[in-house]
């Protein structure tokens, strides 16, 4: 036969009484009246139909069934305060799980990870590569860096931490072949372009003024690649001009590897940290903030981040 538990609080309330000896002592502890107190342990003696405490002078002592429930709840609460205490203790030293886009962590994060981790010890970071093209998909993360264009879906937190601009790059002999003062040169090329960001193209192209029949022609004639690391390698080697965000192709047109003739435009998209559902707990919230701020900082002096040159 199943019997009812009496309720937690009132469970606890005895738990401390029984400890300490002590009503008061037990209110303190629980931050609660003295009153409040014994009204629980007056409900569990209704509970059970027994007096767990006697009076003993000026002071309360257990009776026999009370010595015997104390017994048992003296090992279960210690088991629940250190069950509690491991848990919390998991939480505070859980290191902060940032997803990010392969692209993006190798040609961006990783050479600035030495100067993050300096500036932001206590953040024990971990970056593991995203397995989703959905921001904030990745349910063991803590939060997602990731470009991704407007509105954001209700009930996420989203750092916004700047406009995307995205550039046509090619090698600096292919660019010296072409009229760099007119866009639709590019057109005679053969154009490349990666399979994750299909409108990439027609974006730089609208916003050039170009018609989107001759770059279907274009793009027809080019090369899709899974991973920007392959598209960039292939605009190195002449292949054909690709497109691509400025910010992870800024250490290749600083080293003169690619050149960027015809300009940036903006997109619609933004660099956002995505906090994913870990994200709602308060201190993993807090590291949060901490990181977009230094992203922000960090993002304000790369030079892709200047939207007051080459770009229409």
């Amino acid at each position: 036969m199943q019997h009812s538990m009496p309720p937690l609080s009132a469970l606890r309330a005895f738990e401390a009484t029984a400890r300490l000896g002590s009503v008061t002592a037990a209110a303190d502890e629980l931050s609660v009246t003295h009153g409040a107190v014994s009204r629980q342990l007056k409900s569990l003696d209704d509970h059970f139909g027994v007096a767990l405490f006697t009076k003993a002078g000026r002071g309360i002592v257990l009776t026999a069934r009370g010595e015997r429930l104390q017994s048992g709840l003296s090992e279960a609460f210690t088991k629940l305060r250190d069950s509690c205490a491991v848990l919390k203790r998991e939480v505070e030293e859980a290191p902060f799980i940032l997803a990010c886009p392969g692209s993006l962590l190798a040609r961006w994060l990783i050479p600035r990870l030495d100067r993050l981790h300096r500036d932001l010890p206590e953040l024990k970071l971990k970056v593991v590569v995203s397995e989703s093209e959905q921001p904030g998909k990745q349910t063991d993360a803590s939060a997602t860096l990731a470009f991704a264009e407007p509105p954001w879906p209700g009930g996420v937190e989203v750092f916004e931490l700047m406009a995307e601009q995205i550039c046509a790059v090619a090698s600096p002999q292919l660019a010296a072949q072409c009229d760099v003062t007119k866009p639709e040169s590019l057109l005679t090329n053969k154009l490349l372009y990666t399979s994750s960001r299909p409108q990439a193209w027609p974006q730089w192209a609208i916003a050039k003024g170009l018609e989107l029949a001759q770059l279907e022609t274009a793009l027809s004639r080019g090369q899709g690649f899974d991973h920007l690391y392959y598209l960039m390698e292939a605009a190195v080697a002449g292949l054909g001009i690709a497109i691509a965000p400025r910010l992870l192709v800024e250490d290749d047109l600083r080293s003169g590897r690619l050149v960027a003739p015809w300009g940036s435009i903006r997109t619609p998209a933004r660099l956002c940290l995505w906090l994913t559902n870990q994200g709602s707990i308060a201190s993993v919230s807090r590291q949060s903030e901490l990181l977009a701020e230094w992203l922000k900082r960090e993002l304000a002096t790369d030079p892709s981040n200047d939207l007051t040159t080459n770009h229409v």
